[in-house]
């Protein structure tokens, strides 16, 4: 899209934002375009809190279905909209309310924790959820008596156990786009870029968290880089956070470890799809009462702990 067609969207998407008494959330792996027009930007924990603290009569949630599912629960008077009702997680997919129920079952003393990458469902069978920036504090608050359940990120839960020592039962559930990142990419961005320090995303496998000089959320991540001297990082994670880590370092470098490291769901949202959205405000986003009010207990314990 041509930045003509870029300015005209925008300037008619922020005309029906106040139209509509709409709030605009994206994540920091949403398209650039995306990211300028969100009225806040941010990871899932950032979301999360400015989703339960709007007084917006809409939401539109740029980012992907669990995200929007969560604003829902926190906001249950409010419409949310996700652009592109196709935009998923295949980690949220690997688990279900069922099989967890199932495994609750094997371990009935167990607390269960659910990454914030999971449905409403799994939620509502769940005591606490948490997010990248948040885990190792919930997990260590956590009673020492009793076992933990960690679903569905089984690269997360590591990290966690690496610093909490905590044991937990994890789930064999994955990011797609995290997961593929390997050793040897960060060796030969390493070879590329001598001088620069390594920041990867604890969805990464943990031979890549083992080579990192930093572990973190996407917003941990962009603290870092803004406080840090160093003038070059390689970016383990997502390649959207490259718009914002280039807005608030312009005179740092940045090398993605990967060029795999883009997410297909977080690419659906474009700023058509958003213009789209707040004109019709569809697709909506809800979750039924009763797994909302299940569901909203993990959360704000969460918000709580956090």
């Amino acid at each position: 899209m041509d930045q003509e067609k870029i300015k005209q969207l925008s300037d008619e998407i922020k005309r029906l934002k106040k139209e509509r008494n709409a709030v605009i959330l994206a994540h920091f792996y949403q398209r650039p375009e995306v990211q300028e027009v969100a009225d806040f930007i941010g990871d899932s924990l950032g979301l999360s809190q400015q989703a339960a603290e709007t007084d917006a009569d809409v939401i539109i949630f740029c980012g992907v279905h669990f995200m929007a599912e969560s604003a829902s629960i926190l906001s249950p008077g409010k419409i949310v909209v996700l652009p592109d009702e196709h935009a998923g997680c295949p980690m949220a997919d690997m688990v279900d309310a069922v099989q967890l129920e199932q495994k609750k079952k094997e371990y009935p003393d167990a607390t269960v924790v659910c990454y914030v990458n999971t449905s409403a469902e799994v939620k509502a069978e769940c005591d606490v959820a948490c997010t990248s920036a948040n885990a190792v504090k919930v997990v260590a608050s956590l009673p020492k008596d009793k076992p933990i359940i960690f679903v569905p990120d089984k690269n997360l839960g590591h990290y966690i156990f690496t610093r909490t020592g905590r044991e937990m039962i994890l789930w064999e559930g994955y990011c797609n786009t995290h997961h593929g990142l390997t050793a040897a990419d960060i060796l030969k961005a390493k070879a590329e870029h001598p001088d620069a320090l390594v920041m990867v995303h604890p969805e990464c496998h943990p031979d890549v968290v083992a080579m990192a000089d930093k572990v973190a959320s996407t917003a941990g991540m962009i603290n870092f880089a803004v406080e840090n001297d160093a003038r070059e990082f390689i970016v383990g994670t997502e390649m959207g956070i490259l718009h914002m880590l280039k807005k608030r370092c312009p005179d740092k470098q940045f090398y993605m470890a990967s060029k795999k490291l883009a997410c297909p769901n977080m690419k659906k949202t474009t700023l058509e799809k958003v213009h789209q959205a707040l004109i019709n405000l569809e697709p909506r986003v809800s979750v039924p009462e009763k797994v909302r009010k299940q569901a909203i207990r993990c959360l704000e314990r969460m918000l709580e702990i956090t």
